[in-house]
C-alpha cells in the first residue's frame, strides 16, 4: 500500500468536495466505532508486522484512510476513551487515568452533564448501543444509558476474566472478585463463553436488527488483548508453536478480535449497509509491560509498540502512538495512509460533521473535524498535549518534550527533560534538549499555559 504525504492529499479535494456535496443530499451515515485494549501498532498486520495475522483489520485499513500518527489522548483506558466519546481532553471530563473497579458499582467517572458523542448522534435522530469495556464510571449517572446509550451489552470494570466474565484483583488483603456483566441495567450470566466471541455475537445480533430507516451508531470495545491472556486454542492454532509463549498467546487474542471484525464488516454488506456506514478503529492505548499479564512472572512482552519507544502507562510515543484506520464512503478515499498527527479527540467532531454536514461546527471540543485537514483545507493541530499522573508531554510539528518521562523495567533512567524529532528520531532515542534550548522553554512555557486550562496542577 502506497504513502502519501500532505501534498499527495491536496490532489484528492476536488473528489472529496464532490463527494461530501453528494453527501449532503443523501440520508445519514451509520456508524462503526471499534476499540481494543492495550493493542500496540506492532500487533496489526498492515503496520509491516508480517507474524500478526489481521486480515480483517488490513482490508478495513486498504478500504479507507490508515493513520500512521493516531494518537490515544492517554497512555491508559479510562481517560484514553473519555476523550474518544467527548472529544475534549480528559483532563477536563475529570476522567483521569484508569477509573477503579469495585462492585459497589458507585464509581464516578462521565459527569451527568457531559456531552458525549452518542447524546448528540441520538439527537440526530441515530439509534445508539454500547457493547463491551466501558470503564468510564459505574454510579448511575456516569453509565452508558445515562451518557447517550439506547443499548449496553459489557461491563463496567477495567477488564474481566474472559471465561467467567469476573473482575478480581488478588495479592493484598481484603482482595476482590466479583462478576460484571449486563445487558442494560440487568445482570446476566454468560460463563463460560469466550469474551471476545460473546461479543461479536451481541454486537451481530444488534446489527441485523438495523435497517436503513434509521441511522444507528454501534460501540463495540473489545477487552482484548488486555489481561486476562486467554484465547481458544483454534486461535492459538494459527501461530507457530515455537513461537514466544506471551506472543503466540497475545496474537491469538488479536485474532479473535480480528475474525469478529471480519464478521461485522461481512454483515455490514450482507445487509445492504456497507456504503452508507463509517467503520472506525482505533487501539485505547499501547500494549503493557505489565507484569500480571505475563505467564512467566517477568514484565510482559507479549505486545508490540515497535518501532517506538515505550508501553503503556507512559509518554514515550510507544504509550499512546496507536493503530487506527477509517473507512468512509463517500467523504473518505479509499487505500490512503496518513502520515501527519492526529487524535482521538478529533474523532467526535469528525463524526458528528459526516452525520450532519450542513451543521456548524460543534463547540466545546478540544478536537477538530479531520475531513478539512485530509483535504488540505486545514491545518493540524498546532500542539498536542498529555497528562498521567506526574509525566507531562506536549508535541508541536515534529518537536515532542516529555517532562518527567516514564522508566520502564531494562531501559536506562531517562533525564527529567526529554526532547525529541520525531521525524528524525521516531523512536525517541536521542535526547536533544541540551542542543535546542529555545525548543525546551517554548515547549515548556505551551505545557504550562495548559495546565491550568484543563484543570491540571502543574507538574514542575
Amino acid at each position: 500500500m502506497p504513502t502519501y504525504d500532505r501534498r499527495d492529499f491536496l490532489k484528492l479535494v476536488p473528489a472529496l468536495a464532490a463527494t461530501a456535496a453528494t453527501a449532503q443530499t443523501t440520508k445519514r451515515p451509520n456508524i462503526l466505532v471499534l476499540i481494543t485494549d492495550d493493542h500496540g501498532i506492532g500487533d496489526v498486520g498492515c503496520y509491516g508486522h508480517p507474524e500478526v495475522r489481521t486480515p480483517n483489520l488490513d482490508r478495513l485499513a486498504a478500504s479507507g484512510v490508515r493513520f500512521t500518527q493516531w494518537y490515544a489522548n492517554a497512555p491508559i483506558c479510562s481517560a484514553s476513551r473519555a476523550a474518544i466519546l467527548t472529544g475534549r481532553y480528559p483532563d477536563r471530563t475529570g476522567v483521569k487515568g484508569a477509573l477503579p473497579s469495585e462492585p459497589t458499582w458507585d464509581v464516578p467517572g462521565l459527569r451527568a452533564d457531559e456531552n458525549t458523542l452518542p447524546e448528540r448522534l441520538r439527537a440526530l435522530g441515530y439509534g445508539t448501543a454500547a457493547f463491551g469495556k466501558w470503564h468510564l464510571g459505574s454510579a448511575p449517572a456516569s453509565r452508558p444509558m445515562n451518557q447517550g446509550f439506547d443499548n449496553f451489552f459489557g461491563w463496567y470494570s477495567g477488564w474481566l476474566d474472559a471465561y467467567s466474565h469476573r473482575y478480581y484483583q488478588l495479592g493484598g488483603p481484603p482482595g476482590k472478585i466479583f462478576h460484571d456483566l449486563w445487558r442494560n441495567e440487568t445482570e446476566v450470566f454468560e460463563e463460560p463463553a469466550y469474551m471476545t466471541e460473546l461479543l461479536g455475537r451481541e454486537a451481530q445480533a444488534h446489527l441485523a436488527k438495523q435497517t436503513a430507516a434509521k441511522p444507528f451508531f454501534m460501540y463495540v470495545c473489545f477487552g482484548a488483548p488486555h489481561y486476562s491472556m486467554m484465547a481458544p486454542k483454534k486461535y492459538l492454532d494459527r501461530f507457530p508453536a515455537t513461537m514466544e509463549r506471551d506472543r503466540r498467546m497475545h496474537l491469538a487474542m488479536v485474532a479473535a478480535v480480528d475474525d469478529v471484525i471480519g464478521s461485522l464488516l461481512d454483515q455490514l454488506k450482507q445487509q445492504g449497509l456497507e456504503d452508507n456506514t463509517i467503520v472506525y478503529f482505533q487501539a485505547d492505548n499501547g500494549a503493557t509491560r505489565e507484569v500480571r499479564a505475563s505467564s512467566d512472572g517477568q514484565p510482559y512482552h507479549g505486545g508490540s509498540n515497535e518501532p517506538y519507544r515505550g508501553w503503556k502507562q507512559g509518554l514515550f510515543d510507544g504509550g499512546m502512538h496507536v493503530p487506527a484506520m477509517m473507512r468512509a464512503p463517500g467523504f473518505i478515499k479509499p487505500g490512503q495512509v496518513w502520515n501527519r498527527p492526529m487524535i482521538s479527540m478529533d474523532l467526535t467532531p469528525t463524526l458528528l460533521a459526516m452525520a450532519d454536514p450542513a451543521a456548524k461546527p460543534i463547540t466545546g471540543v478540544d478536537g477538530q473535524n479531520i475531513l478539512p485537514v485530509l483535504a488540505g483545507k486545514a491545518k493540524e493541530h498546532d500542539f498536542l498535549f498529555w497528562s498521567f499522573n506526574e509525566q507531562r508531554a506536549v508535541r508541536n510539528g515534529d518537536w515532542k518534550l516529555i517532562f518527567n518521562p516514564p522508566q520502564f523495567p531494562g531501559d536506562p533512567k531517562p533525564d527529567k527533560i526529554w526532547l525529541s524529532n520525531l521525524e528524525s528520531d521516531p523512536g525517541e532515542k536521542k535526547n536533544v534538549a541540551s542542543e535546542n534550548p529555545d525548543r525546551v522553554k517554548l515547549l515548556l512555557e505551551r505545557l504550562r499555559a495548559w495546565e491550568p486550562e484543563v484543570g491540571l496542577n502543574s507538574s514542575e
